[in-house]
């Protein structure tokens, strides 16, 4: 699933291929892709991008005074550029492509969705505050403001593991189920720890590694084709898909921790005592 860090580099990258560009077509491929119906999709041809913004994993293409194309990539959906453009129209299938934006310069971008689950989501709206998971978002990690005190407020009374805390977009914009991995092993923390018995101490090192985390995968995408994304997370994560593998910072074996429709990867040393944790739904640390 694309993240903060990847959408963060895709708007970088249409900011420098797409702005001040005019949006000629706009083509809904599976018409389940396509959420809202009005403002239709086709206010926004014959407008210029005029601006790329970032909202916790949704990406927003903006059109002066008028329509937004706003995009959320779900769990299999991706942007794919394309310069130029296949000539003649998308034929409509069961492939994964799910709409396509051209431009007047004859290149473009598809959203793409692999997989029977369709969930990626394309929102035309007058205001990305139209789209209920935009309304909804908590702030951004990489926020100046978003201090020390900031996170301790929002952990603050939660009654929950810290793991699903993060995870949260209404708590915490941005971060999905790879990099709450990535930043819980840099935090030396287990992902089943309580919010509420986080010390000043580990407040203040899990506030460190969530920048830090996030900012350094950040630069390592920034400046990227878009096609090279995916293999770049990838190669950047530490411990997230990479059970059995040593970890690079003792050397324990990652272990991971299933459930009905995700996974967690952690390493025990680094995070748990050496204790591993139960592979089950209502895992708890074991003692």
């Amino acid at each position: 699933m694309p993240e903060l860090p990847e959408v963060e580099a895709l708007r970088d990258f249409l900011t420098e291929n797409a702005v001040g560009r005019e949006i000629v077509r706009v083509l809904p491929v599976a018409i389940s892709v396509l959420k809202t119906y009005d403002p239709p999709v086709t206010a926004l041809e014959g407008r210029e991008v005029t601006a790329v913004r970032r909202y916790g994993k949704f990406l927003d293409l903006a059109t002066g005074d008028g329509p937004h194309l706003v995009t959320h990539l779900a769990r299999a959906g991706w942007l794919q550029w394309k310069d130029p453009l296949p000539d003649g129209p998308p034929r409509p299938g069961k492939g994964p492509l799910a709409l396509r934006v051209a431009l007047d310069t004859g290149a473009g971008f598809d959203l793409t969705e692999a997989g029977t689950q369709k969930r990626l989501a394309v929102y035309v709206v007058r205001d990305p505050s139209e789209v209920p998971g935009v309304a909804r978002l908590g702030p951004d990690p990489l926020a100046d403001d978003f201090d020390e005190g900031r996170l301790a407020e929002l952990l603050a009374g939660q009654r929950r593991q810290i793991k699903g805390a993060l995870r949260d977009q209404s708590l915490i914009a941005g971060v999905g189920n790879a990099y709450s991995d990535e930043i819980l092993h840099a935090a030396r923390m287990s992902p089943f720890k309580p919010c509420a018995s986080l010390t000043t101490e580990e407040t203040g090192r899990l506030h460190e590694a969530l920048r830090t985390t996030l900012t350094e995968a950040v630069e390592r995408s920034r400046g990227l084709a878009a096609g090279r994304l995916k293999a770049e997370k990838k190669s950047g994560l530490r411990v997230h898909g990479r059970t059995g593998e040593p970890c690079p910072v003792c050397g324990d074996t990652i272990r991971e921790v299933s459930f009905s429709d995700s996974s967690l990867q952690y390493c025990p040393t680094c995070q748990t005592g050496g204790k591993p944790l139960a592979d089950r739904r209502l895992s708890r640390l074991l003692k």
